[in-house]
């Protein structure tokens, strides 16, 4: 008998990977890893052409590279049953109607480019937006986030008239994906409804940007199929087999059915480069104030998904042992800061930091706040600073969890996944600590890109639903972490601190002082020698 399989392909900020899973028992049989050949562009475009300050732009084309070299390393000769994928968001772009990238077009025009969910220069059209509100806010705390779609279309078409003219759709970088791989425009419902605030009632939001409905089209749930691997795929990748092709996921959603979360009243939590929280519930609820919104069917079928995040996780660690360094390369600095701030006990490094690295999402949506560290001193080490950032994002996650019950959700299960969750059982460990409740991490490889591989396999009805495919595929066992008495009584008080710090007016309008100043125009003579 002809042995068939699945894929699933996980695009994240800086690489996409692949995972080839056998599809009647689930094992594993490979995986690759595709690190995008221009990165994020932050400082200037593939020409040379200077970005001004908080800017994160990709190519598109970079994504098809990625594709059309994982696909050929898993699927070449292969019977390939089903594709799934998740993409990391907001991140869109805009195309000609027939799918052609603009950057492909017009190379030296900025706004022509994929716009990264860490591009925060569209804050300001966020804040307009917010100002004037409207329904279609609703279920997002009445106000959106600079890192989403619309405030983005909106700086397009205020920034770049010419640009907006000449797109015929604005689409999230996982749907344009889907769209390259099919050749058909089908999109996903969790963009949309997240991301675009679409509802299955209202549509998307009217009147917010010229043109903009005209450059979208109506999405379908996750779990659909958005059609097979075209031919010119298939002779790119040596692929076989139905290939059939689901419909795109927010790449921390596309996880839940890889980690067992299939059912009310678990909470998972995505670490990475930035990090998602994702409660789901059967019964719809008010959004409690702070969290971000919430959607049905755009994350596991037939549940509500509640989602919160942070805008920097794994990437503010990053940046200090890269800015830090205490090895010959970042995994042994990474190692020698984390052995030695386990040997710290709470307080002891005399800081409290707030984990605005990438500005905040919850309970703020402020992309144009920033990091922070009080309590230096002349004694101050490295190792007590590269603690205060984990305890930072901890309680930051202590924030997302006291905001979900307040507004009287149960929460009966925490899970954190991700290369984080299993790479740094440091961080894990004050996690439980900070949160006071037991957490899980399961043990699976490539969880995102599994997930992905899940919603592929429903696509394909190779399987009866989600609750099936977290079975066939999902994890099998987790290992838990107990929350320590002392610590937890230790983080209580410095999580008050912590509080008092994101409460603060004062500290707000410093850090938005700052970030004003900051983002003055570039002298004419900086341009030129970037340029």
């Amino acid at each position: 008998m002809t042995a068939t399989y699945v894929i699933g392909l996980d695009y994240g900020t800086g690489s996409a990977r692949g995972v080839l899973l056998d599809a009647a028992t689930g094992e594993q049989i490979g995986s690759h890893t595709h690190a995008y050949r221009h990165d994020v562009m932050t400082q200037s475009l593939l020409d040379g052409t200077p970005l001004q300050r908080s800017w994160a732009l990709q190519n598109a084309a970079d994504y098809l590279d990625a594709a059309e070299e994982i696909l050929g390393v898993l699927g070449r000769g292969r019977v390939i049953e089903s594709i799934g994928l998740g993409f990391s968001a907001s991140s869109p772009m805009p195309t000609t109607t027939d799918g052609t990238a603009l950057s492909e077009l017009h190379p030296g025009e900025p706004h022509a480019y994929v716009k990264l969910w860490k591009h925060r220069a569209a804050q300001p059209y966020a804040d307009a937006i917010n100002r004037v509100g409207g329904s279609f806010l609703r279920n997002f705390g009445g106000k959106l986030s600079g890192e989403w779609l619309l405030p983005k279309a909106a700086q397009i078409a205020g920034e770049a008239p010419h640009i907006w003219g000449a797109a015929g759709r604005f689409i999230e970088s996982g749907d344009w994906l889907v769209w390259q791989l099919t050749g058909r425009e089908v999109r996903s419902l969790g963009f949309a409804a997240y991301k675009a605030q679409y509802s299955e009632t209202e549509g998307y939001p009217q009147g917010i940007v010229p043109g903009l409905s005209e450059k979208l089209s109506v999405p379908h749930r996750i779990g659909t199929p958005a059609g097979s691997l075209s031919e010119a795929w298939r002779a790119r990748t040596g692929v076989g087999g139905r290939a059939i092709v689901a419909v795109a996921v927010i790449d921390s959603h596309v996880v839940l059915p890889a980690v067992g979360a299939v059912s009310s009243g678990c909470l998972v939590g995505a670490l990475g480069t930035s990090a998602v929280y994702l409660l789901l519930n059967e019964q719809f609820r008010p959004l409690p104030p702070g969290i971000e919104g919430v959607a049905k069917d755009g994350s596991v079928r037939d549940l509500w998904c509640y989602e919160a995040g942070q805008a920097g996780f794994g990437d503010t660690l990053a940046w200090f042992v890269k800015a830090f360094p205490r090895g010959a390369d970042e995994a042994e600095s990474f190692r020698v800061y984390n052995r030695e701030a386990a040997g710290l006990e709470p307080g002891a490094n005399h800081l409290v930091a707030l984990d605005w690295w990438n500005g905040n999402r919850v309970p703020l949506a402020d992309s144009d706040l920033s990091g922070m560290l009080v309590g230096l001193t002349t004694e101050t080490t490295g190792v007590g600073i590269y603690r205060a950032l984990i305890e930072s994002l901890c309680f930051g996650a202590r924030t997302v969890v006291d905001l979900f019950e307040a507004g009287d959700f149960a929460i009966n299960r925490v899970i954190l996944t991700s290369g984080l969750a299993q790479n740094n059982p440091l961080l894990v460990q004050i996690m439980a600590d900070v949160l006071g409740r037991v957490v899980e991490v399961p043990s699976i490889a490539h969880a995102t890109a599994v997930g992905a591989a899940v919603h592929g396999a429903v696509a394909a009805e190779l399987v009866n639903g989600f609750a099936e495919g977290t079975a066939r595929f999902g994890a099998r066992t987790f290992t838990p972490y107990r929350p320590r008495r002392e610590s937890a009584a230790a983080y209580r008080s410095l999580y008050k601190n912590y509080r008092q710090l994101s409460d603060s007016q004062a500290v707000r309008k410093a850090m938005h002082d700052l970030n004003r100043a900051a983002s003055l125009d570039r002298p004419a003579e900086e341009t030129k020698s970037v340029a």
